[in-house]
């Protein structure tokens, strides 16, 4: 089993990676960083010394001085290596680069001498080196005006602000769960390579995007009707628009009821794409789910009975409940990364339309059980 630690451990990518690495506890020990790890030499010492793998992740992106950004990263580089070799590591480390490293920038010269030091670590002391070039980074949970340009539209659209395009540049773009994938499978290989150049994996005006999140706002947001995705780029930019809802206040969506002396009719849901409906029975106290998923995009529908359902995002420990009463037929959304369940708590069978984006797959279930 490899002992993996990231610097940048609480950052947009490494969250994303320690928890992936998390599902893989037969393949893969996470050892704890904080960042204060920097600003204690014994701590970080300890830290480096028990990783047989390091993503150094931990970088500075914005500041106002762009010197500030150049000394910081280097100085980050400077005290890994002095940690390296004080602990006589052979640890192979993994070095987070940006495209933006052939730019005129000072945070892309931090970048690129922070790779070339790290490689002539690597080769002075005989150790294993990877110093990836990464293109733009987009995906759910990064940070508003600091990760891309993504989470600051998708922010700002829904919250009903209007941004606005300085430059409408073509940007080449790569989604982070399948960096995530890239960075294990060199971890796995376990080879080394001083300069890996990632290829992006979709590429997009500026313009298109904010029309794209623009429509997402405009069908599911508003009208709860989930949108045409025509490719895995559309999946993956839906799930990270999705993911900056704010969902405590968003749901659960009361369904329109139709009623007359026949009864009741409420339409449950209106797809742009395909996927799987099921429906269920559950009797009281009965508790179903406890997983989440990673890509799926899945919708619970109560049409009888009272339910709670309840959400709680895999890296935190806040839990939040919805509750719901088919007298008021009512649905909630499960956001991907957070693990969900529903609980019968009425005196009734608890009745639940259940509608996912795919088929369900035994070879490729995209399901991992945990507890809210």
């Amino acid at each position: 089993m490899l002992k993996v630690g990231i610097t940048g451990q609480a950052g947009f990518v490494g969250t994303h990676l320690y928890n992936t690495l998390g599902l893989h506890p037969e393949e893969f020990q996470r050892i704890e960083f904080q960042k204060d790890y920097f600003d204690d030499d014994d701590l970080l010492n300890e830290f480096v010394a028990k990783c047989d793998v390091i993503i150094h992740l931990a970088a500075m992106n914005r500041h106002n001085d762009p010197q500030v950004i150049y000394d910081s990263n280097i100085g980050l580089v400077k005290k890994l290596i002095r940690s390296l070799e004080i602990s006589n590591s052979k640890a192979h480390v993994i070095f987070s680069s940006s495209t933006q490293e052939e730019r005129d920038n000072l945070y892309g010269k931090s970048k690129k001498e922070g790779r070339e030091m790290m490689s002539a670590w690597a080769e002075k002391s005989s150790g294993k080196f990877s110093g990836l070039v990464i293109p733009n980074v987009f995906g759910p949970f990064g940070q508003p005006n600091y990760n891309s340009v993504i989470a600051t539209f998708s922010h700002k659209i829904s919250r009903n602000e209007s941004p606005s395009i300085e430059i409408d540049a073509d940007l080449k773009l790569i989604y982070v769960g399948e960096l995530v994938e890239f960075i294990l499978r060199e971890i796995k290989a376990g080879k080394g390579n001083e300069k890996v150049v990632i290829e992006h994996t979709s590429q997009c005006k500026v313009s298109d995007l904010l029309a794209l999140l623009t429509s997402y706002k405009e069908q599911y947001q508003d009208k709860g009707i989930i949108p045409a995705i025509d490719n895995v780029f559309e999946l993956n930019l839906f799930n990270t628009y999705r993911s900056y809802i704010d969902i405590k206040n968003y749901f659960p969506v009361k369904f329109t009821q139709h009623t007359d002396t026949r009864g009741s009719f409420v339409e449950i849901i209106r797809l742009g794409v395909g996927g799987q409906v099921s429906f269920s029975t559950t009797v009281p106290g009965i508790t179903r789910g406890n997983h989440f998923h990673t890509r799926k995009i899945e919708r619970f529908a109560v049409i009888k009975g009272k339910a709670l359902i309840q959400l709680r995002r895999i890296d935190s420990h806040e839990v939040i409940d919805f509750y719901l009463d088919g007298n008021e037929p009512a649905y909630v959304d499960m956001p991907i990364w957070y693990t969900h369940n529903i609980k019968n708590i009425g005196d009734e069978v608890l009745y639940t339309n259940f509608w996912i984006n795919e088929f369900f797959d035994p070879n490729d279930p995209d399901t991992y059980f945990l507890d809210v």
